[in-house]
């Protein structure tokens, strides 16, 4: 299998798209990080059994309603529990780690779950300054987004082990990794995770087009930047030996439920969390119940309002129809579905919603190994 194949994923049913999953691993009120990584483990699995392509956990850090601190952790979790599905980050965010670490981390993903894991990477640090300045041990954080081309450069090179002779990190090696195949005896796996670049605005989208890498934006919380940084990615693109063509996904943010108004007052509390985070009062995701009673200024329901615009939410036959929109829309080559709610169940049914909208396949749910 070419790296290539790896990335362009297979469009099942009716979709107009390969679909797949963003998981967050949300935390809601009542509920434990206990809870919402088992919600994890059903959730990849149903993703696995229905045809979605892949399934991505993200950074995140100082967020009590968001329990994906540790992706590679998450992933190797979830590798135990499924067998087909690609399994990666969406993403690392690589100004907070060391590239050496991220190879080594991620090439033991790959021990693991051969052929099925993806490494895409941000520059953001995915958390506030001063916990971004807690992970990097330093306060000069505008350094490592500055210099993220040269540090995806050097982890591009420990995970190929093709460091120049005399480059200080010649004889430095990420293990598990290609320097195994070179050893007296030694086999290695022909697949090395493939890597995407994230953003949320045109940084990533230009670097990606000139490195011929695979690029995904986050429509779901930068959703007016989404058509301009795709035409920049296209534009920018140059043919590579891992893409001969640009191939984008773009996040997005859908619920689908049983009936329309049980879909807004699920997003309503999604939304309320979000207020709670920008204003700097991060905390559990909120049952519906608290939603409802929440008494919104003025400027909330602003916010309100203008977030779950970018929202596509109610029945499965209007989540359908509004992911098909938005696919027409932007050209994104891959729909890549968060789905946001206090409890784990309703994301689930979300999830099986919109698999059954789209016809996608039935196949027996993987068993726990």
């Amino acid at each position: 299998m070419t790296e290539t194949d790896e990335i362009r994923g297979k469009t099942e049913g009716t979709a107009p798209v390969p679909l797949s999953v963003l998981d967050l691993v949300t935390v809601g009120a009542g509920r434990t990080a206990t809870d919402a990584l088992h919600t994890s483990v059903k959730l990849s699995r149903l993703a696995e059994s229905r045809g979605f392509h892949r399934y991505w956990v993200a950074e995140h850090h100082s967020m009590p309603g968001v329990a994906s601190s540790s992706p590679a952790v998450i992933l190797a979790h979830l590798a135990a529990h499924t067998t087909r599905i690609r399994l990666g980050s969406g993403g690392v965010m690589l100004p907070n780690h060391a590239p050496l670490v991220i190879a080594e981390q991620f090439g033991t993903l790959e021990a693991m779950a051969p052929g099925r894991i993806d490494l895409g990477l941000g520059r953001a640090p995915g958390t506030d300054g001063a916990t971004a300045a807690a992970l990097r041990r330093t306060d000069r954080l505008g350094e490592g987004a500055d210099d993220f081309p040269e540090q995806l450069a050097e982890l591009t090179r420990f995970l190929d082990d093709d460091f120049p002779d005399g480059h200080p990190y010649a004889r430095i090696h990420a293990v598990p990794g290609p320097v195994q195949s070179t050893s007296p005896g030694g086999v290695q796996s022909p697949h090395r995770p493939p890597v995407w670049l994230l953003g949320s605005s045109g940084f990533s989208a230009r670097l990606a087009g000139v490195l011929g890498l695979p690029f995904a934006f986050a429509h779901h919380f930068s959703a007016q930047n989404t058509v301009p940084a795709l035409d920049l990615y296209r534009e920018s693109f140059r043919p590579s030996a891992v893409l001969a063509a640009p191939y984008a996904l773009i996040g997005v943010s859908a619920l689908a439920t049983d009936d329309e108004k049980e879909a807004r007052r699920q997003v309503l509390a999604a939304a309320l969390n979000m207020v709670r985070l920008r204003t700097g009062r991060p905390g559990l995701v909120p049952t519906p119940e608290e939603a409802e009673a929440y008494e919104f200024s003025p400027m909330e329901r602003e916010f309100i309002n203008s977030w779950n615009s970018n929202v596509i939410h109610g029945t499965a036959d209007e989540v359908r129809s509004g992911l098909d929109d938005l696919q027409k829309r932007t050209g994104a080559d891959e729909l890549m579905i968060t789905g946001n709610a206090h409890s784990g169940d309703v994301r689930l049914r979300s999830y099986e919603l919109i698999a059954d909208a789209y016809g996608l396949p039935k196949a027996p749910a993987t068993e726990a190994r």
